[in-house]
């Protein structure tokens, strides 16, 4: 990564070479890849957040989310109703693009871009040395890049936000475990956000959730026996992404009618086997650097550029035309702008397990 570039956040170079670098990344996804930016943006502000908490003497768990970060800061006082603004736009942005699968807009992204800004500078002004200077907000210049490229990006995003994740723990003097895994060799050796940041029990029983997994949604129909039980628990709010799970899940069915405490152990069991296979996603993905991969439950196939650009339609694939014309109306024309996980193709109407398999079968063939 060249650092002579000019980029809106150079000055931050001085005060933190991780952060100033993200910064870099994100500005170049901007146009290339709005929903890249938003997701990562909430890492970004979430690790301005971890650094304001260690310079106030803030404790705080590893497993806080990024509203439960918010919150603290704003119990104490330390935060100007703008910038809690700020901070709830990046965060409910980020989890749109995290569990949404449709195309975001540029002006999703420059939204996001102006909330940074205002984090930033209240970040600088409070808490940075005096001598840096924040210049005047500056809208992004439009800059594309290729589809290869956004993948790439994509990429160095998540080797950087694991470097600054070891940083962070190393300055809290936390488990050498981690710090081992993490400082081994350079960023892009480790596993990013395999790191365990809380553990769930039932009973005798406990798995331990990877930080990649934190704020990871909970799509119902990926657990075959409790899909019910997690619908119901989504309609009530109760519980969406990981980070919304009880540590313990005894009683867990109490929060909705209709099932017993055998639902919350089929639940724990199908859990273990999701973190499993999310897990060896993530090694696959890890172990292909600009790979565009998609997966159905255990197994995965890389999309190549001329796969990428198979349309979606009868004419090529054998499958469902309603899920197909469905596709189109989220402007998801072509295989390159499927989700990563092809098993969110069953919110659709009359799209079950069984078009999706198929559908599948037919890419791997291809």
């Amino acid at each position: 990564m060249e650092n002579n570039t000019s980029y809106f956040y150079q000055f931050l170079e001085p005060i933190s070479e991780d952060l100033s670098q993200i910064a870099k990344e994100l500005e170049k996804s901007i146009y290339s890849s709005p929903q890249t930016m938003l997701m990562h943006t909430r890492t970004f502000v979430e690790a301005i957040l971890q650094r304001v908490m260690i310079a106030e003497h803030l404790s705080g768990e590893d497993n806080f989310t990024l509203k439960d970060r918010i919150d603290l800061l704003e119990r104490k006082g330390l935060l100007k109703k703008e910038v809690i603004d700020a901070l709830h736009q990046v965060r409910m942005n980020g989890n749109s693009a995290a569990h949404e699968t449709r195309n975001f807009r540029y002006s999703e992204a420059l939204l996001s871009w102006e909330a940074i800004y205002m984090i930033v500078r209240w970040y600088v002004k409070k808490y940075c040395p005096q001598d840096v200077e924040v210049p005047a907000y500056q809208d992004p210049e439009p800059m594309k890049i290729d589809e290869t490229e956004v993948f790439e990006l994509e990429a160095r995003l998540q080797n950087l936000e694991a470097l600054i994740r070891s940083n962070i723990q190393q300055q809290k003097g936390l488990t050498e475990e981690f710090e081992t895994a993490t400082g081994s060799g350079t960023p892009e050796d480790a596993l990013p956000g395999l790191a365990s940041v809380r553990t769930i029990v039932y009973k005798d029983r406990s798995l331990e959730v990877p930080h990649f997994l934190r704020d990871a949604f909970l799509l119902p129909q990926r657990f075959e026996e409790s899909e019910r039980f997690l619908a119901m628990l989504g309609a009530e709010q109760e519980v969406r992404i990981m980070s919304e799970l009880p540590n313990n899940l005894e009683g867990l069915h109490n929060e909705v009618k209709g099932f017993s405490e055998k639902n919350n152990e089929i639940l724990f069991k199908e859990l273990k086997h999701f973190i499993n296979e999310e897990i060896a996603r993530r090694e696959v993905e890890l172990a292909l650097p600009g790979k565009l991969v998609l997966f159905y439950r255990s197994d995965y196939v890389i999309v190549t550029d001329q796969l990428a650009n198979i349309p979606l339609s009868e004419e090529e694939f054998d499958s469902s035309p309603s899920l197909f014309q469905q596709l189109q109306e989220d402007q998801i024309e072509r295989v390159g702008q499927l989700p990563k996980d092809l098993a969110t193709l069953t919110k659709y109407d009359n799209v079950g397990f069984e078009t999706v398999e198929e559908l599948f079968g037919q890419l791997k063939r291809k």
